[in-house]
């Protein structure tokens, strides 16, 4: 049975910076691309980042380019977030996935994706 379970999240202040990982089991984790995805009340879920399953290839959302970094550690089962210059507006539910396909590339439409964390608040204060 696959479970994708998150850790970090919490409240911070603008500025600050923020790590959150996942952990995989039930599945191959090689095999999967793997996304970090963020869901405001009221709004749709979007992709944050994804990576591919060696971690070659990685893809950032306009919502957070430039501040965040994906990696995987495939001999751990992880995927990670880095999330730095957080800003109000980075307030959501962040939820990690898994994705099967055997695209080499990550995946960014949520529906592409089969595995689901059980999600964790981010919360930015000023």
């Amino acid at each position: 049975q696959a479970q994708l379970m998150q850790s970090g999240g919490g409240r911070v202040q603008a500025g600050d910076s923020l790590s959150l990982s996942c952990a995989a089991s039930g599945i191959t984790f090689s095999r999967h691309s793997m996304g970090w995805f963020r869901q405001a009340p009221g709004k749709e879920r979007k992709i944050v980042a994804a990576i591919n399953w060696n971690g070659e290839q990685k893809f950032y959302g306009d919502s957070m380019k430039g501040r965040s970094t994906i990696s995987r550690d495939n001999n751990k089962n992880t995927v990670s977030l880095q999330m730095n210059g957080l800003k109000p507006e980075d307030t959501a539910v962040y939820y990690c996935a898994a994705e099967s396909s055997a695209s080499p590339f990550p995946e960014e439409d949520p529906v592409k994706y089969d595995y689901w964390g059980g999600g964790t608040w981010v919360t930015v204060s000023e």
